[in-house]
């Protein structure tokens, strides 16, 4: 499956401010699963640029600027292959197919940092909710038990775009029973933790009608590590596993530093005007749609026996174009998504 991604993100400013250092994480995490065919970062006013990877393994920009501007833009347009196409193509290992199980010893170690709570204020009214799914001394298969809260946020709380800063606590998601992708994605990555679970936070794009029309956002999800699995996306926005559809560009253990821009400027506190986001996310190899069979016209009375004959070819034609139409994937999409918008910067942060 191959994508085309491409995402701008434009600051307006009334006057001209100068720019700290930005962190820009755009760059998809390539694998066994994606590969960058070309990739394209366009960044304005003038600046220097040096890549890294973070602590998470995520391909960061580090952008000093050299240039005071009325406007900062950043332009981003990557094509790859997604060879993620069955979410559930996996084997757990015996010992982690039901739910209660603790990872073996030398895992743990690196788990360790992804299993901590976030929220520990928020501890009780999490583990009461999570009564719901699971109540003390059962088991259950585990894929069940993430998939049932993965699909129940998706079916009872209500999506609410926000464009404050950062992400809702666990606590404020369940009392207001509404959230953005990333509310839902931190609510999900806590309740993971609360059944002593490593879990991780994860941002980048979907591909699904509403990205395809171009005007939308970046989206969020959570990984959760299951023995003989791996990292697995859940998305409880859409209420399914990820699979060929999503695209990660960052992972991290704390929602906060997964942000795809980040950085100040120095200037007025009211210089900040407006902030534009536009992501267009496109399947480009998908297969053209089969032309309809067109039916034999009734023979007139007048035509001869040899024209009364059927065409042999059309029964194969007519089975080819059905092969086709079953065979043709429907685009990867469960609800229309319009996640949140990047934070718009601020002097202090």
């Amino acid at each position: 499956m191959k994508i085309r991604i491409q995402h701008r993100t434009t600051y307006n400013y009334n006057q001209p401010v100068s720019f700290g250092q930005h962190k820009i994480m755009g760059r998809p995490r390539e694998g066994h699963d994606l590969h960058i065919e070309s990739s394209v970062l366009e960044i304005s006013p003038a600046h220097t640029i040096r890549w890294m990877r973070d602590v998470n393994g995520n391909s960061l920009a580090k952008v000093d600027f050299t240039q005071s501007a009325t406007q900062l833009s950043v332009y981003s347009e990557v094509i790859l292959q997604q060879y993620d196409t069955n979410p559930l193509d996996f084997i757990l290992e015996e010992s982690a197919v039901t739910y209660p199980f603790v990872y073996d010893a030398d895992s743990l170690p690196e788990l360790t940092a992804f299993m901590a709570i976030l929220y520990p204020r928020d501890s009780a009214a999490l583990r009461e909710w999570l009564g719901l799914f699971l109540k003390p001394g059962n088991k259950i298969e585990t894929i069940a038990l993430l998939q049932n809260v993965n699909t129940h946020i998706n079916r009872t709380f209500r999506y609410q775009r926000r464009d404050d800063p950062g992400v809702q606590t666990p606590a404020e998601t369940l009392k207001k029973n509404s959230g953005s992708c990333r509310d839902f994605a931190t609510l999900l990555l806590e309740a993971c933790r609360c059944w002593g679970l490593a879990a991780r936070f994860a941002s980048g794009y979907m591909q699904c009608d509403a990205t395809e029309a171009g005007g939308a956002s970046t989206h969020a999800w959570t990984e959760v590590y299951l023995p003989g699995a791996g990292w697995k996306g859940f998305d409880p926005t859409s209420g399914i596993m990820t699979g060929s559809q999503h695209v990660t560009v960052a992972v991290s253990r704390n929602p906060e530093n997964a942000a795809p821009v980040a950085g100040s400027f120095e200037g007025p506190s009211n210089a900040f005007q407006s902030i534009q986001v536009d992501v267009t996310v496109v399947q480009i190899d998908r297969p053209i749609p089969p032309t309809a069979p067109t039916p034999l016209s009734p023979a007139p009375q007048q035509q001869n026996q040899s024209q009364l004959q059927p065409n042999p070819n059309q029964p194969v034609q007519q089975a080819q174009q059905m092969a086709q139409q079953v065979a043709t994937p429907a685009p990867a999409m469960d609800m229309v998504i319009h996640p949140a918008a990047p934070l718009p910067p601020s002097p202090n942060s």
